[in-house]
């Protein structure tokens, strides 16, 4: 395939993803132009499509979040990296530390801004980070959204010990990275998934205990029984509304429940805490302070994120169906042949 871009008109499904030739852009001052390698999917790119996520994507822009490539043109000023290096970038443009502020959230590739899906992308210096050395391109693509939302749930800002007992909800990108910083800071992992062959595998990937929610439809008392009835001390929530009850069912005194992702407006929960004391969070990924912190921890455990398919660019809107309709198990990659 020519150098293209894949262009996403949204509330169409995968009819308004379109693909147009793309010339080489060049950089302004603080820019970078990179020639992608490789992009991955996540749940808020199938939201953008469907018109359901609570930013609206801009009509023809260049879908996903995250991905990797190398570095081919720099713009006067840039110091942080040289034509050559391998990079990806921040999910929001411009939030590098500190506070998290709403005209930071608003700047998102693959949202409101140019993102991955294409052979080149323009980023401000700002927005880069160095991936670690040891994974593959595919890999690499594959943290900036659910890796750093999964890091950021478990460090901050009631950091993760060893004694702690984390459990996972839901067997999506965000709860497979939540596993395996978990097991990276040496806590207990107990998960919750839906097969018995996500199960072995959420074994192989390192929970210590695993509940079955199909056999075991009130799994809140199993995570009680496998805690002596104490609850677990963090709740990284992957699913939303639907398992929150369970979720605060199963948690300890003053422990800390981090609900994940953006999710439709459902009917409140009355009577949620059940005369609990606990925190209950929800977080929209990451800075750049923390995408780099995630990664020095990666690079010192030799870590490598779960990549379930990866898929030439060519294929992308088959890419998309394949992520919505096979319920895969790790991320799902788009990559440059």
């Amino acid at each position: 395939m020519n150098d293209s871009a894949y262009h996403l008109v949204p509330e169409r499904g995968v009819d308004g993803l379109t693909v147009r030739e793309q010339a080489p852009p060049t950089p302004g001052p603080g820019q970078v132009v990179v020639r992608v390698l490789a992009a991955s999917l996540n749940r808020r790119d199938l939201m953008l499509m469907e018109g359901s996520y609570p930013l609206p994507a801009r009509p023809g822009v260049v879908p996903l979040s995250d991905g990797v490539g190398e570095v081919i043109l720099v713009g006067d000023d840039v110091t942080r990296v040289a034509v050559g290096d391998r990079v990806s970038s921040t999910y929001f443009l411009h939030w590098v530390d500190g506070p998290q502020r709403l005209a930071r959230v608003r700047e998102q590739f693959g949202a409101t801004y140019d993102g991955w899906l294409a052979t080149y992308v323009v980023l401000d210096e700002d927005s880069i980070v160095v991936p670690p050395a040891h994974l593959t391109d595919a890999e690499a693509a594959s943290l900036t959204c659910g890796g750093v939302v999964a890091w950021k749930a478990l460090t901050g800002p009631v950091p993760l010990t060893a004694e702690a007992t984390v459990l996972t909800v839901g067997t999506g990108v965000v709860a497979l990275f939540a596993v395996q910083f978990a097991r990276m800071h040496g806590a207990r992992v107990i998960s919750i998934t839906s097969t018995p062959d996500k199960a072995k595998r959420l074994r192989e990937l390192g929970a210590d205990l695993v509940v079955d929610r199909t056999a075991t439809p009130d799994w809140e008392h199993a995570v009680a029984d496998a805690t002596g009835g104490d609850g677990v001390d963090h709740v990284v929530d992957a699913v939303g509304m639907p398992t929150l009850p369970k979720s605060v069912a199963s948690a300890a005194f003053n422990a800390n429940i981090t609900l994940i992702g953006a999710f439709p407006a459902t009917e409140p929960i009355i009577d949620v805490f059940g005369g609990r004391y606990l925190s209950i969070r929800r977080i929209a990924v990451g800075s750049r302070t923390d995408y780099e912190a995630m990664n020095r921890a990666i690079a010192e455990h030799g870590m490598r994120p779960v990549v379930d398919r990866i898929v030439d660019f060519a294929d992308g809107v088959e890419a998309y169906r394949y992520f919505r309709d096979d319920n895969p198990f790790g991320k799902v990659v788009i990559a440059q042949s």
